[in-house]
């Protein structure tokens, strides 16, 4: 006897009951083009520093490390501003190269190059899932740890133009995993925890933090 066995069902997106979608950014909606050791190793022969993309990508991953344990032992954890944004970028380049004069010149160069369209590229799963959400009419926000430079972005880079909202960790005094971060998009969106869905790749950033914050949740990446 040959036993039938039912496909499985497909997630429904957005879930009944959501009102509205919340878009991470930064490796959901859009990633660096080229990737940031690349960039990095670019930006530093510009200035004399001759450091290989391997290293450059290590002693990255290193410093960001570094800098996400300072936020989470503050008091208030994870509290941040425009100025904190701006300093966690100047430390990380100056970590990734230390030693040499050139540093600072290095980040201001990379603090321009990434606040420009032409340094990213759209992911084609979380774009086809904000495309998704548009088409069931509902409102879209970015909310990302990105610093004030979203805010320009956001205006020019697709598929970021066809939010209605943009929330940024450094206009908002709050990075993710933070509750005060979800708090604050809850208020200004109008809308309880139950009917919000937020879409993101982290797992502890984006999904964990969301979950403990009563809202829907989806995995990309």
């Amino acid at each position: 006897m040959v036993r039938l066995v039912e496909p499985p069902q497909a997630t429904v997106f957005p879930p009944p009951g959501v009102r509205a979608v919340v878009f991470d950014v930064v490796h959901t909606l859009v990633e660096p083009a080229p990737d940031v050791a690349v960039v990095y190793h670019r930006t530093a022969l510009q200035h004399g520093v001759n450091l290989g993309p391997a290293v450059i990508r290590d002693r990255f991953r290193a410093a960001w490390k570094r800098q996400e344990e300072i936020d989470a032992a503050s008091r208030p954890a994870h509290a941040t501003s425009r100025s904190r944004e701006t300093e966690r970028w100047r430390r990380i380049v100056a970590d990734v190269f230390p030693g040499t004069t050139a540093a600072e010149a290095i980040f201001t160069d990379l603090w321009s190059h990434f606040g420009r369209p032409d340094a990213w590229r759209t992911l084609s799963a979380g774009r086809d899932l904000l495309l998704a959400a548009r088409a069931a009419g509902l409102p879209v926000a970015l909310a990302s740890n990105f610093d004030e430079r979203l805010l320009g972005l956001a205006g020019q880079l697709e598929p970021l133009t066809l939010a209605d909202h943009v929330f940024a960790s450094s206009e908002i005094g709050w990075r993710k995993p933070a509750p005060q971060f979800f708090r604050i998009v809850e208020e200004r969106l109008g809308l309880s925890p139950d009917r919000l869905l937020l879409v993101g790749d982290d797992p502890l950033l984006d999904v964990s933090a969301a979950r403990r914050a009563g809202w829907h949740v989806r995995a990309v990446g």
